[in-house]
Parts: structure tokens; sequence; C-alpha cells
């Protein structure tokens, strides 16, 4: 009975080692995947999420304004063509 105890104890002890090193390799290979990945994206030359929205912010307000200055222009325009 004791030798079947000992060859389940070394089957254990053997499945968590395996366990183990499976694990290692997984964290391995994730390091080396993410590792690639911003290789490739460092390579693409992509703008990154919070530049992409302060210049976005900028347009809009500088939208604003050109809509703002066309219609001032516009009244002075109208306002000139009634003096004439």
């Amino acid at each position: 009975m004791s030798q079947n105890n000992r060859i389940f104890d070394d089957l254990g002890r053997l499945m968590n080692e395996a366990a183990g090193v499976a694990d290692g390799v997984r964290r391995e290979v994730e390091t080396a995947v993410k590792s690639q990945a911003q290789r490739l994206v460092a390579d693409m030359d992509l703008v990154k999420r919070e530049d992409f929205d302060a210049l976005r912010e900028l347009v809009q307000v500088q939208g604003e304004e050109i809509d703002a200055l066309r219609k001032e222009l516009a009244a002075l325009q109208g306002g000139k063509g009634k003096a004439s």
C-alpha cells in the first residue's frame, strides 16, 4: 500500500512541476507577444488616444470660432451694403 502512495505522491509532484513549467512558458510567450505587438504599433507610427482627443477638441473650438467670424463678416458686409 505504501508503494501505491509513493507512486501517487511522485505523480502528483510531477504534475505540479509540469503545471509550473507550463505557467512559466505561458508567461514567456505572453511577454514575447506583447513585446512584438508594441514594436509593431511603434513601427506603424500611430497617434496616441490622448493626442487625438486633444486635437479633435482643438479643431472643434476652431470650427466654432470660424463660424462666429463668418457670421460677424456677413453682418459687417450686410451693414456695408445698406450704407452704400
